[in-house]
């Protein structure tokens, strides 16, 4: 089974088109053959395929050679800057249709849920309560909270109810994670930032030590990991000779971040190779980001033309993905 574990959508009830005026509804609508997503006050022209329409997303992704999509919300509607109760019934209303598309879908389409995660208590019961219904394998979060990271304490009871529960985090640039006037140049806003941002918030997982406490977690780095395959040996270098850097973790950072894993969205055959080679191919899960314009539209193709040995090419397309979700028992 070839699945894809990076996919978005915007599930139809929690559009304004489906009825009810909350600003954090978003409206889709198709102008002039583009899809224009409106969300406060901003139009979002970046989603250039199917992102409402659950069978026609699957219509799509099947073309590119997907049999099976792990569907999450799009990283714009995680309700962080929401009050709890608010932001639970957000997640809600996406969660609910989120496993009823898997459910009308079986064997087609898991899902990763929402949850409240500036309210970790919350948000771990939330993730919980999703995953009892069949489909639902996990959660997507952003890669900060009003611009806290993701290895701060005050996440430890969500990482501990996702480790316990078996859970598939994937973790996720929130867009918008650094006010540098540059990055609203050339694109680099996404480019740039988004990578650096996914690096930042996975080398806090790392040195906070959270995965070596946690090692049965299930964690999924969008992008390949951003620009965290650059810094390993940076973080290597600091763990050696700084205490600070060595406080919260004991075991090497590359320990660490081969506990992690990560997804094949990098737009580069040589990157993505050398993920492979030092994660381990048990350790990479195909991806295409759809819809997005930085997403890819030949996901099956990129891993098939690196050349892999025949077993590493089945793990990335599909069988890691399919062990880590319990797919081939279903």
């Amino acid at each position: 089974m070839i699945v894809d574990v990076h996919a978005h959508v915007i599930v139809p009830e929690i559009t304004r088109e489906a009825g009810g005026a909350e600003p954090w509804r978003p409206s889709v609508r198709w102008e002039d053959g583009a899809q224009v997503v409106e969300l406060d006050g901003r139009e979002i022209r970046s989603a250039v395929r199917e992102f409402v329409r659950i069978e026609r997303v699957l219509e799509e992704e099947a073309g590119s050679g997907i049999e099976h999509v792990v569907l999450s919300p799009w990283v714009n509607l995680l309700p962080y800057g929401l009050e709890a109760p608010e932001a639970l019934e957000v997640c809600r209303i996406q969660n609910a249709a989120l496993a009823g598309a898997a459910a009308a879908n079986p064997g087609r389409i898991s899902a990763l849920a929402a949850v409240p995660l500036q309210d970790p208590d919350l948000a771990a019961t939330e993730l919980v309560e999703a995953m009892a219904a069949p489909g639902v394998v996990g959660a997507e979060v952003a890669a900060s909270v009003r611009g806290v990271y993701l290895g701060d304490d005050r996440f430890r009871p969500f990482w501990e109810a996702a480790e316990a529960s078996r859970a598939l985090v994937l973790v996720h640039p929130t867009t918008k994670g650094f006010d540098l006037p540059v990055f609203g140049e050339h694109y680099l806003w996404n480019t740039v930032a988004n990578p650096v941002e996914t690096a930042v918030t996975g080398a806090h997982l790392v040195m906070a030590g959270v995965l070596e406490r946690l090692p049965d977690l299930r964690v999924v780095l969008a992008h390949g990991g951003g620009a965290l395959l650059a810094l390993r040996g940076r973080l290597r270098h600091a763990h050696g000779v700084q205490p600070q850097a060595r406080a919260r973790l004991s075991e090497s950072p590359d320990a660490s971040l081969r506990r992690l894993h990560y997804d094949t969205v990098t737009h580069d055959a040589e990157l993505l190779r050398a993920l492979v080679a030092y994660a381990g191919a048990d350790r990479v899960l195909l991806g295409s980001d759809h819809p997005f314009d930085m997403g890819t539209t030949r996901p099956v193709d990129e891993v098939r033309e690196l050349g892999l040995p025949p077993g590493e090419e089945a793990a990335v397309l599909g069988g890691n993905a399919e062990r880590l979700l319990g797919l081939g028992a279903a």
